[in-house]
């Protein structure tokens, strides 16, 4: 779900844009500034945390239907760290787009299976239903100083957004019973 989440995100940015000026691909790798066409994308999406919601982790993990009860691990919830670089020819055409980018999040928070086109989107397997809200994350000058630090050391102009509520659930039954429907008491014991 992590790859299907950036690549809707990838090409919906696209389609806002006019251009497949964004890839999803890792910043660290980027060929820098001024490189030639091809090697790197001008706006690169890269995944840098992801991070579990515990808030939803004690959810019910068992699932009755007529007598019998199924038992299956709860699902997980994510929350994914997503950056966005611009690594334009010019610092100023590198800032246009990355406001761009900008612009189109402030436009659409929420991605829903409804108002996403993901039909042509290659990769994407039998994804029926989806839904996960994106939220601009300021992080602090310690903390962007580590990112790229840890990403190589050369910062771009970039925004960091917060993809909230990925549900990952691998379909196993992990155990089956039946329900208890009521309980008999023993002649034999005395109160």
């Amino acid at each position: 779900m992590i790859f299907e989440v950036l690549q809707i995100i990838t090409e919906d940015l696209n389609d806002y844009l006019g251009e497949n000026a964004v890839a999803l691909s890792n910043i660290a790798t980027a060929d820098g500034e001024g490189s030639s066409p091809g090697n790197s994308p001008d706006i690169s999406l890269s995944l840098i945390n992801l991070q579990e919601e515990f808030t939803l982790k004690n959810t019910p993990n068992n699932y009755t239907n007529g007598t019998s009860v199924s038992y299956k691990n709860p699902k997980v919830y994510l929350n994914l760290y997503v950056l966005f670089s611009v690594d334009k020819s010019t610092y100023t055409e590198s800032l246009k787009s990355l406001t761009k980018v900008i612009e189109f999040f402030q436009g659409k928070r929420v991605f829903t299976h409804n108002n996403t086109n993901y039909d042509g989107i290659d990769g994407l397997g039998d994804l029926k239903s989806f839904k996960f809200i994106t939220q601009l994350y300021t992080p602090s000058f310690e903390e962007l100083n580590y990112i790229w630090g840890t990403l190589g050391g050369k910062q771009y102009p970039s925004s960091l957004y917060k993809v909230t509520l990925l549900e990952i659930e691998r379909d196993m039954i992990t155990r089956e019973g039946t329900v208890v429907s009521g309980i008999q008491k023993d002649p034999f014991i005395k109160n």
